[in-house]
């Protein structure tokens, strides 16, 4: 590393008593993770980014750290270390600057709860230490700002040149080093970075943070840190399956799951269900994986009257070893007769259970006579699905 490496402290060691839980708020699910964990594959994805320190209650520092550790890469953990918090945040940030290498030439901390710090802020205040040595990010501050005593305003506030501070904050190492040397002699306690570097005398320039760069601080912080999370990363995929049997004598007519009462049945290799043959075809075809008849092939004898619903679980199955789940499904069958409403709940009930999701809509229409279902003829159906990201 060079003299001018960047290194970044991640203070954690806070209890959170204001989200109100059990276990502090950096260890709490977001969206499938720890938020701590959530912070640190942020900066450690960083190119400039050369080392990181979190720093954990003391009392947590073996289990806190086990539970990060399985959801960072290799090359993410060879650059992270842990260190053991203080009394304060201003400490447990000195600790953390002691554990960071000795090469280090410039120094960035963020907020262990600030899961959403991008690539972009973090290169804007690299920028800035280099060109003012010491930088906190911050945004305008955009509501109107009153002064008030007792429940009654005194005053409002001038907010043109009022700026609400974030995190990253940072400076050349000298200049923080120096910070905490002045705040140790004067016993003075800053609530950041930024205000021990300003009681040390030491500039301090704004850049722009940004309003998505939000800290987990009460329970409605991590839903919308959620929700963005699953906006930004979530990726959707559509499906639409269609099949078509011919109705004959001699065959039982199972429909969505269900053996509804009918003289004829539907012909085919298997159970021949039609709606479970086009919510299947839906499926794979979400998944880029071809279709029922390449994963299900009428020449293979162990297909013969298979049950489609086990043969669904299956498609399931391939549907969640890609990472994927299914956001909804809209069915149509287009079936003459019989009658199929008094069947319909309990189509759905099983569809439903199968594949894990209350968003299956199943429907029926007729053709009004026309074709080979308004003949009664056969029974076809269409599906359209929708897969998201676990």
């Amino acid at each position: 590393m060079r003299k001018t490496s960047t290194g970044i402290i991640i203070p954690a060691a806070g209890s959170g008593s204001r989200m109100g839980t059990a276990q502090p708020k950096q260890f709490l699910e977001l969206a499938g993770m720890p938020v701590l964990a959530r912070t640190l594959r942020a900066v450690l994805n960083h190119p400039t980014v050369a080392a990181t320190v979190a720093v954990l209650p003391p009392e947590q520092l073996q289990s806190g750290a086990a539970l990060i550790l399985p959801f960072l890469s290799p090359s993410q953990r060879e650059k992270l270390c842990f260190a053991a918090g203080g009394a304060t945040r201003q400490q447990s940030v000195r600790n953390g600057l002691a554990a960071l290498p000795a090469d280090i030439g410039q120094v960035l901390v963020h907020d262990g709860a600030r899961p959403l710090v991008t690539a972009t802020l973090i290169d804007r205040c690299i920028a800035g230490i280099a060109e003012h040595g010491a930088v906190i990010a911050a945004v305008p501050v955009k509501d109107t700002l009153k002064e008030a005593a007792g429940g009654t305003v005194l005053r409002t506030v001038d907010r043109e040149r009022l700026w609400q501070a974030q995190t990253p904050q940072g400076a050349s190492r000298v200049l923080l080093e120096q910070a905490y040397r002045q705040a140790e002699a004067d016993g003075f306690v800053g609530t950041d970075e930024a205000s021990l570097l300003e009681h040390a005398g030491i500039p301090v320039s704004v850049v722009m943070g940004s309003g998505r760069n939000l800290k987990i601080t009460q329970p409605e912080d991590l839903a919308l840190a959620a929700a963005l999370l699953w906006q930004e990363e979530s990726i959707m995929q559509i499906g639409h399956g269609f099949d078509a049997h011919r109705l004959v004598a001699g065959r039982r007519l199972i429909l969505g799951g269900q053996e509804i009462p009918y003289h004829l049945g539907l012909d085919g290799h298997s159970d021949a269900d039609v709606l479970v043959h086009a919510l299947m075809d839906a499926l794979l075809g979400a998944l880029g994986q071809g279709d029922i008849g390449r994963h299900f092939p009428d020449s293979d004898e162990q297909y013969r009257g298979a049950d489609s619903c086990q043969l669904l679980a299956r498609v399931m199955d391939l549907v969640k070893a890609k990472g994927m789940r299914l956001l909804n499904a809209d069915i149509t069958v287009i079936c003459q007769r019989p009658k199929l409403a008094p069947h319909m709940a309990a189509m759905r009930a099983r569809l439903c259970a199968i594949c894990g999701t209350e968003a299956v809509n199943i429907k029926a229409t007729t053709t009004e006579g026309m074709g080979y279902a308004g003949r009664g003829e056969g029974i076809s159906s269409h599906a359209v699905i929708l897969l998201t990201t676990a």
